[in-house]
């Protein structure tokens, strides 16, 4: 599950990165416990994002059953995908 909070920090870590850094860094410190993948935003073009951010598509991922799925509800999510926007 991720929590209301948790949307609100990820969304400040996606909104306005600083500048030549990558805002995941320490994205396991702050977010125990919730899978990350990270991919280029071509990799996604079939799916639409959960969220859209200027550099970032983000998307949520349930992994509760054998196969993770996308899915739009942040109650089913155990993890995200962030896609770069070039």
């Amino acid at each position: 599950m991720i929590t209301e909070d948790d949307l609100v920090r990820i969304e400040g870590l996606l909104v306005t990165p600083a500048t030549g850094t990558n805002p995941l860094t320490d994205f396991r410190r702050r977010f125990p416990g919730l899978s990350l993948t990270r991919c280029d935003a071509a990799d996604m073009s079939d799916e639409q994002a959960f969220r859209e951010y200027p550099a970032f598509n983000l998307y949520l991922v349930d992994g509760r059953e054998h196969c993770w799925q996308l899915t739009d509800d942040p109650n089913a999510a155990t993890g995200i995908v962030v896609a770069a926007r070039n």
